[in-house]
């Protein structure tokens, strides 16, 4: 299994009362009262540290991510951050951009352009991530009109890869993107382009996506394993009917991470900082959460079967309750046992064979970040590389630049 820190730069200072006095956490938290750019500036570089440490510990991934106007994660542009983790991560780790909010780039060539820089600078260990977007970053920090926030993203992903592929210049006439040269340099170093990894919540027209075009997919979540099963299960079953193998690589997942010496210690370091982001970095209203027409018919009719638990996780979070958020698997968290253990038993539940380890959360500090990075690439990663070897799959979405990672002994008790 492919294991990716992925790092979506929380603001780690709100103020105490801040889901009291204020009406969200994106969108409109005020900038000027709320956002010291002094302290942004120690975060970016902690961020980047915590990246290239990851790096330098064998992780086989660094991964960023784009958001807007919020304090939950201040990347507007990932293509900068990656532009120095390209050039300032030694170990040769997959450079994972998950990813550019293809809707939101008019003309979409910007895109093609920056991650064919991206692949040629890292040497070809790029994964480019097409996700569609938050409705609060498409529709309300950017000003798509809601139903138009799918047909954007599909027309951007044609001329994306078309420009990756198609001898330039050609003409390009979309609805959305019209073009009478479309002829980037350089083209990307991976042929016929980076893989393309699609990011998303649950929108089966993603899933369809991700089979027509052989694309990998990641489910994005904060609600843990047992709600991320119904997902994954529709996930796998649309594969199924499409006639789609069932590669684990095919799929990714994310989770809040939190490792130490014991299960006793990781409540008494982590808790506060987890509640600080269910109860802060989660903070938004419903109104902001999802525009009206942002989600298709099909996708709000399984949202709706599915039933959505983010109420349970918010509760316990507010009642610092870290027993529910562990057996709820909000959070897999304990010592570098237990944490493999679980993160085994839900790769395997799942069948997912990317994890993006969510090792930085809310509040957390800098250095209890860095512990977290270590014993968990130290103490877990050696445990959880091998659970698909039996299967004997390939994973065709990996960048070709990036490093084949190995552990020296396979433990024996992992299968």
């Amino acid at each position: 299994m492919k294991s990716i820190f992925f790092h979506l730069m929380p603001y780690r200072d709100l103020p105490v009362d801040f889901e009291q006095r204020y009406e969200s956490i994106w969108v409109t938290p005020p900038n000027t009262e709320l956002c010291d750019p002094r302290r942004v500036a120690q975060y970016y570089q902690w961020n980047l540290d915590e990246l290239e440490l990851a790096d330098a510990l064998g992780f086989d991934g660094v991964g960023v991510n784009e958001h807007h106007q919020n304090g939950y994660g201040f990347m507007a542009s990932p293509n900068l951050m990656a532009a120095s983790l390209a050039r300032r991560t030694p170990n040769n780790s997959a450079i994972m951009v998950l990813g550019n909010t293809l809707a939101l780039y008019a003309p979409a060539t910007r895109v093609a352009e920056e991650f064919a820089m991206l692949d040629v600078l890292s040497n070809g260990r790029l994964a480019a991530g097409f996700p569609v977007g938050t409705s609060m970053d498409v529709n309300f920090c950017y000003g798509v009109t809601p139903t138009e926030t799918r047909p954007r993203f599909r027309e951007a992903e044609e001329l994306i890869t078309r420009a990756w592929t198609e001898p330039g210049p050609f003409t390009f006439n979309g609805r959305y993107n019209q073009l009478r040269y479309v002829n980037p340099w350089p083209q990307p170093l991976q042929q016929p382009h980076p893989p393309v990894w699609l990011a998303g919540g649950g929108s089966v027209e993603t899933w369809e996506l991700a089979a027509a075009k052989n694309y990998t997919y990641s489910y994005l979540s904060f609600f843990g394993a047992k709600f991320g099963k119904k997902l994954m299960d529709g996930f796998w079953s649309t594969m199924d009917e499409l006639g789609i193998d069932r590669n684990p690589f095919r799929a990714g997942f994310a989770q809040q991470i939190c490792v130490s010496e014991t299960d006793e210690r990781a409540e008494q370091e982590y808790l506060e900082h987890v509640t600080y982001f269910f109860n802060k970095c989660l903070h938004i209203p419903p109104y902001f959460f999802e525009a009206p027409g942002y989600r298709t018919r099909k996708s709000t009719e399984f949202a709706i079967k599915t039933n959505q638990p983010g109420a349970i996780a918010a509760a316990a979070a507010l009642e610092k309750n870290w027993k529910t958020l562990v057996e709820e698997g909000f959070i897999i968290a304990g010592s570098p046992s237990t944490v493999a253990d679980r993160l085994i038993e839900v790769a395997r539940t799942l069948r997912v064979g990317n994890l993006h380890a969510l090792l930085q959360i809310g509040s957390m500090p800098h250095e209890l970040t860095k512990k977290n990075i270590t014993l968990f690439a130290e103490e877990v990663i050696p445990r959880i590389r091998h659970i698909w070897d039996d299967e004997g799959w390939t994973h065709e979405w990996w960048p070709s630049g990036a490093a084949v990672r190995a552990v020296t002994a396979e433990p024996a008790a992992q299968v």
